[in-house]
């Protein structure tokens, strides 16, 4: 077996980072650097997210090289594209892909290319205990959400083939406005929660008494929509509602929407098994309203572990060592062994 790592790239709307990870799928170093939003804003233009990517990525290279300088390179994997589609682009991977292309070059090695999506789909997989894998590796196809600030997509992936290892991903079904992690980020700016506003939405959610307070559910068939709920949620906040109650009220409404629109999806796909990921995934709230559903008793739920729900490098340095050795993503010897060796930085 290649005793060489991979080195991986990602620079997403609101995260820089690097991972490098062992052929036996090891995690050596995770190492991420949340852009700045400045209060009260609901994100960044892109020009700005670039430039403050620019301004991360060395600090976060040099992070990983003084720690690791005998590391031996074998391929750098990089996303380069939002999603595996024609047409799919966004400046801000111009900075980690220009970055990966030159440590390739001078290394002499290969550059491999991939998309973000692919990456919280691979950091799924990699990061899913051993019995969850070894049911996922005899599934000849699954279904993958895509829940993050940019993105709310259902996708039918089947196994990878070919000396690639990319996955065959068709698209399903999504957002007919806003996602699921703008449909947070604004009800939490609103409440005057700093951006991204997840994890301090959950934490306010968490202190809601009992309230009647429901948001609207919509869902038509493969699609969702958030816009008419934020909508609620705005007005709910104008009328001087708990800011708590508004908080969980958010929750349980994608749990409500999401549980309703995958058993839509899975009525005309052929599967009973959901792979969830993307930063919006990370809520543990979410993941126990959405395990409470009962319209889903009967759908096997796979979560990204927390740590690896939001954007990060180590999806695509797992397929990285996948392509190098051979080995499906699955069964990689190490895979989820990283929380001594995994370093993210706020």
């Amino acid at each position: 077996m290649n005793t060489s790592c991979i080195l991986a790239i990602d620079t997403s709307a609101y995260t820089t980072s690097l991972a490098t990870m062992a052929a036996t799928g090891e995690l050596l170093a995770d190492r991420r650097r949340v852009l700045h939003v400045p209060a009260g804003q609901r994100g960044l233009r892109q020009s700005d997210a670039l430039y403050q990517h620019v301004k991360n990525l060395p600090l976060i290279y040099e992070s990983v090289f003084s720690d690791s300088a005998a590391l031996r390179i074998g391929a750098v994997c990089v996303s380069t594209t939002p999603r595996p589609a024609d047409g799919s682009y966004m400046p801000v991977f111009l900075a980690g892909a220009g970055l990966a292309r030159c440590t390739a070059a001078v290394l002499g090695v290969p550059l491999w290319e991939a998309s973000h999506q692919e990456g919280h789909i691979w950091a799924a997989l990699w990061s899913l205990p051993p019995y969850d894998a070894a049911a996922l590796q005899v599934k000849d196809r699954f279904l993958a959400i895509h829940l993050s600030g940019g993105t709310t997509e259902a996708l039918l992936v089947q196994p990878a083939e070919g000396e690639q290892r990319r996955l065959s991903l068709t698209l399903i079904g999504g957002t007919q406005d806003i996602s699921a992690g703008q449909f947070v980020d604004r009800v939490g700016v609103a409440l005057g929660l700093p951006f991204p506003a997840g994890p301090h939405l959950e934490i306010l959610a968490a202190q809601a008494g009992t309230s009647t307070l429901s948001l609207p559910i919509a869902v038509n068939r493969h699609a969702l929509s958030f816009s008419g709920p934020e909508s609620a949620a705005q007005r709910a906040i104008s009328a001087g509602v708990p800011k708590a109650d508004i908080a969980k009220a958010t929750y349980v409404c994608i749990a409500d929407t999401l549980a309703r629109w995958i058993s839509h999806l899975l009525k005309t796909n052929p599967t009973d098994t959901v792979v969830l990921s993307g930063g919006v995934v990370a809520s543990g709230l979410l993941r126990r309203l959405l395990l409470m559903q009962r319209r889903l008793n009967r759908v096997k739920l796979f979560f990204a572990a927390a740590e690896y729900s939001s954007d990060n490098a180590v999806g695509l340095a797992a397929w990285g060592v996948a392509r190098m050795t051979n080995i499906p993503l699955l069964a990689l010897p190490m895979r989820g062994i990283s929380a001594a060796k995994a370093e993210g930085e706020a």
